[in-house]
């Protein structure tokens, strides 16, 4: 459930995001004026985003039990943990424009101040936290992979959206999409597997 969440939560604020600014390191700002709503909601719902994601990670590491391999391990933690930082650094960057522009609205839009903003939450969403997000999908692919504690293909399917991320996040505006969605897939079969033996969902 915490994996189901996650991606309800991140993928609502990636398409109110969407909607509204240009994921371009240069946005001119023009959702400022009549869209920055949309973008302040997409704030509130990324971090309850970020820890239904840290649940998540908890309910595969307790899966995996003793088959959990140190390496592949801590790549997964570092990489899973990354994502969440940089995801909330991002967002961040963001909200302080909104309390800028709140505060100065004629001075901020087009300024060397927004652009810098802009473009620093650009990097660190499209290229730095996707590729902790493509990381991410590899090592827990090759967990799944090698423990089978979910269906063969999700894991496969994890390989390709890696694949993805990590050759188009700066070209694609949606491939943010791809890895909530991924979790969202995993989650699902977990869940199935659960109520077929019986047990509790997490």
């Amino acid at each position: 459930m915490a994996g189901i969440l996650f991606s309800v939560l991140l993928l609502s604020a990636v398409l109110l995001v969407l909607q509204t600014l240009r994921l371009h390191p240069r946005d001119p700002g023009e959702w400022l004026e009549a869209q920055a709503w949309k973008v302040a909601l997409a704030l509130h719902l990324i971090p309850f985003a970020g820890i239904a994601f840290l649940w998540f990670m908890g309910v595969l590491r307790d899966r995996l039990g003793a088959q959990e391999h140190k390496l592949f391990a801590t790549v997964f933690i570092g990489s899973g943990l990354l994502f969440v930082g940089l995801l909330f650094v991002s967002a961040s960057a963001i909200g302080a424009i909104l309390v800028v522009h709140t505060a100065l609205p004629r001075e901020l839009a087009g300024s060397v101040t927004f652009i810098l903003a802009r473009a620093f939450a650009y990097h660190l969403t499209s290229i730095y936290a996707l590729k902790m997000a493509g990381v991410f999908l590899l090592t827990a692919s090759t967990i799944l992979l090698r423990t089978g504690i979910t269906a063969r293909w999700t894991a496969i399917l994890g390989y390709v959206a890696a694949a993805f991320i990590f050759i188009g996040s700066h070209v694609v505006d949606w491939t943010f999409m791809i890895f909530p969605i991924w979790v969202l897939v995993v989650s699902a079969d977990i869940l199935v597997r659960e109520y077929r033996h019986g047990g509790t969902p997490e």
